[in-house]
């Protein structure tokens, strides 16, 4: 281990791309998840998903309500996530779609592995060299956030200590697993009882492969490098699915001075380094505002490196805290009964409460909203404490820093700081909504606020989003980071052997590289760019299976242009164009007629023929051009090869069907005819 860090971290906060990551002790690791094209993972339900959203859900998809406890772990204790989501008294609803049966409302023991999805995570598994394990036994990791029906995920270890190689240098591999995925939120609402959060069932048990790297990454940028040789690695076995959400990636990072927090929703990977680089002025920014909260109190101050920390010190310094900022929580309605703010009067009138939390000495400290130099909203306090109270449902809170506003007035603020006896030092945060809710909000701030005083608490984070895009870069709170407790085994699920004979086979199996892929296509005669979307598309493989004597661009356009569609009727559709039955431009209309069928190349002959797609005789096709072309002599003379566009048109409008490039090539022609 290197020795901890002695000098006090040096940079400024407002300005995190000059943040130097070695110098503040930076340690990153990233995890990804990745869904996988097979069917799920412990039923066998097709692996489908439905492009619903609340209002358009049908009718007859049944619904389920449920409520979720934390359960103990192996060793008998409740993981403080758990127990966190628990204390959320929110309720869940379940959208049944066609591919969720009873095992995803866990009403039946679900069924051994999926054998593709064990496949598939080997094959990756020997792609990164990682050592498999001798013997699969499935977990189950405690989740209570509604996301699964029964409470927990089911994960399986596959392979440990592997390697990725980036430009940078080598990351560590520390596991892979194979895990279900989480049902998919379709909104949340909120009642007098409480969040209901409503679930479709159709993601849930889809198969994950998750790879966690070790802490090897030694840069915001190397982060966005690993990111994508990981997924490059992935993508090699032609297994896992694409598009929005199929791959998830979550960053671990701290800095010497700071801890461990876990940052999820990185999904577009340019945003990377500046996700990690506000989140390291984050982490500089709370270790700074402690240790002036500690000189106030007299109390002693953190190290500049967490392993220097003294656990007793700590303790004591907690203690302290928790005495000078005790739970009080008063209700300060009466205070706002001549508030002119929709927002509160309206509150008030729905039996909602106004009660407010006093925090002594943070006057000034809670901060309000400022950006950095690239536009982004600088850390603060108060944005803190707002996201914690968020955590129990409410929308948010207001805090001394920023008041008056919102239609709170001065004088309402003094009456409640009458109401508390605070003084000019001390601050105070306000919670609007029933009394239950407000209270376990402020709660919930309490524990943030006291936190003040410490290194920046481990806990998971959600970037901060915005018409489906990162709003800025920086994160929210989003709930603690889970510890041990969570994990415990799944005895519905049989151990088997991972043996030496299946993890040879895989090794002798493995795909091909990116780099013999495209050596592969080289050998046929397409253009850079088909070759280029071909392998970025992942349609290689049906390019060389189908591709026969049939022409090497023609096969290319044909497969890039209807890339859904069953390779063997596409073949079959270009085979009778290339016999000169049909038009070029038919074919895509030709093909998604066929759709779903098996026709013969006959059959398809005739249909181009019945519906106009079957092109012009060339020689009667050349006397029509040729007719054209003369009817105007005195345009083409006057404008010669500038005259191909606008007779183009006019002949293809003359002669209907007929391939572009003939009709083309026989103009082209007529003009340089006319010219000599």
């Amino acid at each position: 281990m290197a020795d901890p860090i002695r000098t006090e971290p040096i940079g400024d906060v407002d300005d995190a791309s000059a943040l130097s990551p070695e110098g503040l002790g930076f340690m990153c690791g990233i995890e990804v998840h990745q869904q996988l094209a097979t069917g799920k993972l412990h039923s066998r339900q097709p692996g489908v998903l439905y492009d619903v959203t609340i209002d358009t859900v049908p009718e007859q998809w049944n619904r389920f309500q449920r409520r979720l406890r934390a359960a103990r772990g192996e060793g008998g204790a409740i993981d403080i996530a758990a127990r966190f989501e628990t204390r959320r008294n929110r309720s869940f609803m379940y959208v049944q779609s066609p591919n969720s049966g009873l095992i995803e409302l866990d009403e039946q023991p679900p069924l051994p592995h999926d054998n593709d999805a064990v496949e598939i995570a080997l094959t990756v598994s020997a792609l990164l060299n990682a050592k498999p394990v001798s013997l699969l036994q499935t977990m189950r990791k405690t989740v209570v956030d509604g996301s699964n029906t029964s409470g927990f995920q089911r994960t399986s270890l596959i392979s440990v200590d592997g390697v990725l190689e980036t430009e940078t240098g080598p990351v560590g591999i520390d596991v892979l697993c194979l895990e279900e995925d989480s049902a998919r939120k379709l909104d949340t609402l909120t009642t007098s009882n409480g969040e209901q959060v409503i679930y479709n069932l159709d993601r849930l048990g889809l198969p994950l492969i998750e790879i966690a790297t070790s802490p090897d990454v030694v840069s915001p940028e190397h982060a966005k490098e690993t990111s994508m040789a990981l997924g490059r690695c992935l993508r090699q076995t032609r297994r896992v699915r694409r598009g929005l959400g199929s791959i998830r990636q979550d960053l671990n990072v701290s800095l010497a001075c700071g801890d461990r927090v876990e940052i999820k929703g990185c999904q577009d990977l340019s945003w990377i380094p500046r996700i990690i680089r506000l989140e390291m002025s984050r982490q500089l920014h709370f270790y700074r505002l402690a240790n002036e909260l500690r000189k106030e109190l007299s109390l002693p101050l953190l190290p500049p490196d967490r392993r220097s920390d003294d656990s007793a010190v700590e303790a004591d310094v907690a203690e302290a805290v928790a005495a000078h900022l005790p739970l009080v929580l008063e209700d300060v309605s009466e205070c706002f009964a001549s508030c002119d703010s929709k927002m509160v009067r309206t509150g008030l009138e729905k039996s909602s409460l106004m009660i407010a939390l006093p925090l002594a000495g943070l006057a000034g400290k809670i901060g309000s909203k400022s950006l950095d130099k690239e536009g982004a909203q600088m850390p603060r306090l108060g944005r803190e404490l707002a996201g914690a109270a968020k955590l129990a449902g409410v929308k948010g809170v207001f805090h001394s820093d920023e008041l008056p506003a919102y239609g709170i007035e001065s004088e309402h603020v003094e009456l409640v700081r009458k109401h508390l006896s605070l003084t000019s030092a001390d601050g105070f945060i306000l919670c609007l909504a029933p009394q239950w809710q407000a209270e376990l909000a402020l709660e919930s701030v309490l524990d943030r606020a006291r936190k003040a005083w410490h290194r920046t608490a481990q806990e998971v984070r959600n970037v901060v989003v915005k018409k489906g895009a990162p709003e800025d870069g920086t994160t929210s709170p989003m709930r603690p980071l889970p510890g041990g407790a969570r994990m415990y085994p799944e005895t519905d699920v049989p151990v088997f052997s991972l043996t030496a004979e299946r993890w040879q086979r895989t090794i002798e199996t493995l795909p091909m590289t990116d780099g013999e892929r495209s050596e592969r296509l080289s050998k046929y005669q397409v253009s850079g760019d088909q070759a280029n979307q071909l392998l970025a598309r992942e349609l290689d493989d049906i390019y060389v299976e189908y591709v026969h004597d049939l022409p090497h661009k023609g096969w290319a356009s044909v497969v890039l242009e209807n890339d859904t569609a069953d390779p063997e009727l596409c073949s079959k559709v270009l085979t009778v164009k290339e016999e000169g039955l049909l038009t070029r431009e038919s074919m895509n209309e030709i093909i998604e007629h066929f759709a779903g069928s098996n026709p013969t190349n006959q059959e398809i002959a005739d249909f181009g023929d019945a519906n106009g797609f079957k092109p012009a005789d060339v020689g009667d096709l050349g006397a029509i051009i040729e007719g054209i072309v003369a009817e105007r002599a005195d345009f083409v003379k006057e404008r010669g090869m500038g005259a191909m566009g606008p007779l183009m048109g006019v002949v293809m409008q003359t002669v209907g069907a007929a391939d572009g490039k003939v009709v083309s090539a026989l103009l082209r022609q007529a003009i340089q005819n006319l010219s000599e």
